[in-house]
């Protein structure tokens, strides 16, 4: 029950949210874009799943061509329902499908705090994530994501843990 409740308030809040930002859509749109998540942490163990809620800030005004494609640098956090931690800041690469599809993955180093919820083996994480987002409109995107967090054996366990996320996707 408590799961059930949790996504039902994220799907208000952000539905809120969207609606917030449909009034401010005649605004001139900046070179940050915000991403605000929610989605299932370790959906694959189902001991440790939990919920999760996260934010993410990539600043296109950093943008650089390089031989893998157009790359960015983001910085995020994300905090699961049982007290778990991550925070996070590396790079993604964005690829335009045409005209309103995007795929993005990206590769983010950040420290994990293991509280109430899954032990990843070691403070050191790797996130590595895959999103394909769909323009709404000029500066809103909705997005599916999914990605794996490891430790790299740096610890003397790596259990690893596979997440689902929902993405709404702002330039302001």
């Amino acid at each position: 029950m408590k799961i059930k409740n949790l996504f039902i308030i994220s799907f208000f809040v952000i539905i809120s949210f969207v609606n917030i930002l449909q009034a401010e859509e005649n605004k001139t749109i900046s070179e940050h874009q915000y991403n605000f998540y929610t989605g299932n942490f370790d959906f694959s163990d189902d001991k440790q799943k939990a919920i999760l809620f996260g934010f993410q800030h990539q600043n296109e005004s950093l943008e650089r061509n390089t031989f893998l494609g157009n790359a960015s640098p983001v910085t995020g956090a994300f905090i699961t329902e049982n007290s778990a931690a991550y925070i996070y800041t590396g790079v993604e690469w964005n690829y335009s499908l045409g005209d309103k599809l995007n795929l993005t993955p990206s590769f983010t180093p950040g420290l994990y705090h293991e509280g109430d919820g899954k032990d990843l083996g070691h403070t050191v994480e790797f996130k590595t994530e895959l999103q394909a987002n769909y323009s709404i409109s000029e500066g809103s995107y909705f997005g599916l994501s999914y990605n794996h967090l490891s430790n790299a054996s740096l610890g003397v366990k790596n259990p690893g843990a596979n997440s689902y996320m929902f993405n709404f996707l702002k330039n302001f």
